[in-house]
């Protein structure tokens, strides 16, 4: 492992525990729901870069690759439909408030 290598992998090992940790605070705190959406995308894009450094350090990265790929499927079929769902809520209250979804009912 040469030296930049080395600094690489420090960076990723620093850093993408806190990108996650940011995705998570953004979903569990705010009540805004496209701000829960940007946080619920922050948390998977980190997520994607762990299988990223994962695949680097086993040495299978054809694996992680697709993993990769199935979980950016994956993420835009549950962002569109998420997207859709709070774009008829705000429709329906005017408001992208979270609290204001307890008022429904169906």
């Amino acid at each position: 492992m040469t030296q930049e290598t080395a600094q690489l992998l420090r960076l990723y090992i620093v850093f993408l525990p806190l990108i996650f940790v940011a995705g998570f605070y953004c979903v569990i705190t705010t009540r805004n729901l496209i701000r829960t959406l940007l946080g619920l995308e922050i948390l998977t894009k980190a997520v994607t870069l762990m299988l990223a450094l994962a695949g680097y350090l086993t040495g299978r990265t054809a694996m992680s690759q697709a993993l990769i790929i199935t979980l950016i499927v994956i993420e835009v079929v549950v962002i569109a439909v998420a997207a859709g769902v709070v774009l008829n809520i705000f429709r329906h209250n005017n408001s992208l408030d979270a609290r204001n979804i307890r008022s429904l009912k169906g």
